[in-house]
């Protein structure tokens, strides 16, 4: 159902300051501690190093980020759906790749002590960590939010709340970084699962993205309150530019395949997990 008014504002203007603030401090924060964490990396081993080219995705990552949580799109997509979407898209779809290629794990790992290395590798191998990084679970979390949001009262009962506004920003960013970890992520994952397995997962999101746009577009089961030209460009949006992430993945995902260089890797993790074990008594 499509109802021929503007959705409610998320925010007054008076409170606009501070919803710069946050986001804006969230992103710089983000970016300097693994700018900071790369030139440690370098220092501590300056033979292996930093690759540039992770650092660069991060910081491209934080960049869109940025650019789908502060001024102009933020207020923008508070009174417009269409701009609502291409900020799902920049903070759900765009951002999250580029944040992933950066392996900000393998950041993370090489810069903490042996001891908590070890336990952060074997937190990373551990049974719940297997169960989350699974492409069917991060295409289920990544999806299943699309139709609970637009086919139910879920986003209208957003532009309502604030608290659920930014709920629904960190469900999208969380959602889309493990879906492009588990599809095209450079860095280990405990059980990933091969090319052709991935694919096929990545051909259903593309297919699932399809059909939710086209019922937009159509006005067909969704729960909409936006006036229809809005809601027909926001499928277009989703439509195409949905498509164009995506591809992008797809493209990640052949460009970071590396059997051998993956299989090493786990190796690794999984040596350092079984040294971070306690002895038997």
């Amino acid at each position: 159902m499509i109802e021929h008014e503007h959705p409610a504002h998320h925010h007054q203007t008076d409170g606009l300051p501070f919803e710069v603030l946050v986001p804006g401090v969230f992103v710089l924060v983000l970016a300097g501690g693994y700018v900071l964490l790369a030139a440690r990396a370098r220092r501590r081993n300056a033979q292996a190093g930093w690759s540039r080219w992770h650092t660069g995705w991060f910081l491209a990552g934080c960049g869109l980020l940025a650019a789908g949580l502060l001024p102009p799109l933020a207020p923008w997509a508070h009174g417009d759906f269409r701009g609502h979407m291409l900020q799902h898209l920049l903070i759900g779809m765009y951002a999250p790749l580029a944040l992933v290629l950066g392996a900000p794990v393998t950041l993370l790992l090489r810069n903490l002590p042996a001891e908590q290395g070890r336990r952060a590798t074997g937190l990373v191998l551990s049974r719940p960590v297997h169960m989350l990084v699974n492409p069917v679970a991060a295409l289920v979390l990544s999806v299943g939010t699309l139709v609970l949001l637009y086919f139910t009262p879920l986003y209208n009962a957003m532009s309502a709340s604030t608290w659920l506004h930014w709920q629904l920003h960190a469900h999208f960013l969380l959602a889309g970084c493990l879906f492009a970890y588990v599809i095209a992520g450079p860095d280990p994952a405990p059980a990933r699962p091969g090319v052709p397995a991935r694919l096929v997962v990545l051909g259903a999101a593309i297919a699932a993205h399809a059909v939710i746009s086209q019922l937009m577009y159509g006005g067909f089961g969704i729960n909409i309150h936006a006036p229809v030209e809005q809601v027909q460009r926001g499928a277009e949006i989703m439509y195409y530019g949905g498509d164009i992430a995506e591809l992008l993945l797809a493209v990640a995902l052949v460009a970071t395949w590396r059997p051998q260089h993956t299989a090493r890797r786990t190796r690794e993790l999984r040596r350092r997990s079984d040294a971070a074990q306690p002895a038997a008594p």
